[in-house]
């Protein structure tokens, strides 16, 4: 595939929309792409975030996650780095070790972008999370024990419940 196929309609602070022949998608302009992490406190609970995401116009259930490089400050930075320092500001808790578990696609057909599926251990909690300025976060931690209940919950609730979650399940599940 050559570059020269490659028009840009239009550039935002975060996103870039492309067009590649037929095809229109969109990439990130400041990040290398973005960590998802699976959590479990020594309790054996879930660690699960809640907030409102205006492409859905509903809350979600999600993942911690947050993007890879895309603060000038964390150029560069590893994905287990990212998925440490996201885990720690979204949630409360601070992990001694991350590995992460797969790589791939977003949404191939959407966005060029990359997840990492990242396992932190070792959980200590320093504070009550709840993300950054302009973050309006709920931390939820489930026990793993009525985990698939809890999402049948909030999803009868009206939230919408990420997928990804039960794929973290899948990989916790398999040790």
């Amino acid at each position: 595939m050559s570059d020269a196929n490659i028009q840009t309609l239009h550039e935002g602070k975060f996103l870039r929309l492309l067009k590649d022949r037929h095809w229109e998608y969109v990439t990130r302009t400041n990040s290398t792409g973005a960590a998802f992490i699976l959590a479990v406190t020594p309790e054996d609970e879930l660690l699960l975030v809640e907030q409102y995401r205006y492409p859905l116009q509903a809350r979600t259930i999600e993942l911690p996650a947050g993007m890879i490089g895309d603060d000038e400050g964390f150029k560069g930075e590893a994905v287990e780095a990212s998925a440490l320092r996201e885990l720690e500001e979204e949630t409360g808790y601070r992990g001694s070790a991350a590995r992460t578990l797969i790589s791939g696609p977003v949404a191939a057909g959407l966005a060029s972008e990359q997840l990492h599926l990242v396992q932190v251990t070792g959980l200590t909690r320093v504070h009550d999370g709840g993300g950054v300025a302009g973050e309006d976060i709920t931390v939820h931690r489930v026990p793993l024990a009525q985990v698939h209940d809890w999402l049948q919950r909030k999803r009868a609730e009206g939230l919408q419940v990420e997928p990804r979650i039960y794929a973290a399940l899948y990989f916790h599940h398999r040790g």
